[in-house]
């Protein structure tokens, strides 16, 4: 996105499927100046270390041929959830009226994780999503980038 202004009182959050920072813009538009409003963090295993089980076996319906089922995928089912209590606490803010921009900062995946589980009321106040992974940077890091968009 290019010349991306984000006013006074603007919601930015910056996510990834273990880390949302949500900070609100306490500066200008032409000078972000953004303030930790809230930080989640969860650190998720790896599937190989969530389940260690063999993979389940099914039956054919005809005949006695067997097929082995795939094992579930545990590290994304846990960054799924992750993004849909950040979809949640964006729903809240919406309905609650904190804010009317927000600027959401994601990979392209997360985003579209994020975007199933808002509401409609949550989508209105979406000024610009950028797909970006800005999660693990600290604070001014994040305001460089914004501020070169």
């Amino acid at each position: 996105m290019k010349n991306v202004r984000i006013p006074t009182g603007a919601w930015v959050v910056a996510c990834d499927g273990q880390k949302a920072l949500f900070l609100k813009n306490d500066g200008d538009s032409e000078l972000l100046n953004l303030k930790t409003i809230e930080v989640l963090a969860e650190a998720h295993a790896s599937t190989t270390e969530l389940g260690t089980d063999k993979p389940g076996r099914t039956f054919q319906s005809r005949g006695s041929s067997r097929s082995s089922v795939e094992a579930p995928d545990y590290h994304t089912e846990a960054e799924v959830n992750f993004l849909r209590r950040v979809a949640g606490i964006i729903d809240a803010a919406a309905s609650q009226e904190k804010t009317k921009h927000l600027f959401l900062i994601a990979p392209p995946k997360a985003l579209g994780v994020i975007r199933e589980a808002l509401t409609p009321a949550a989508r209105t106040i979406i000024s610009a999503e950028i797909h970006k992974d800005l999660a693990h940077l600290p604070i001014s890091a994040i305001e460089t980038h914004l501020a070169g968009e």
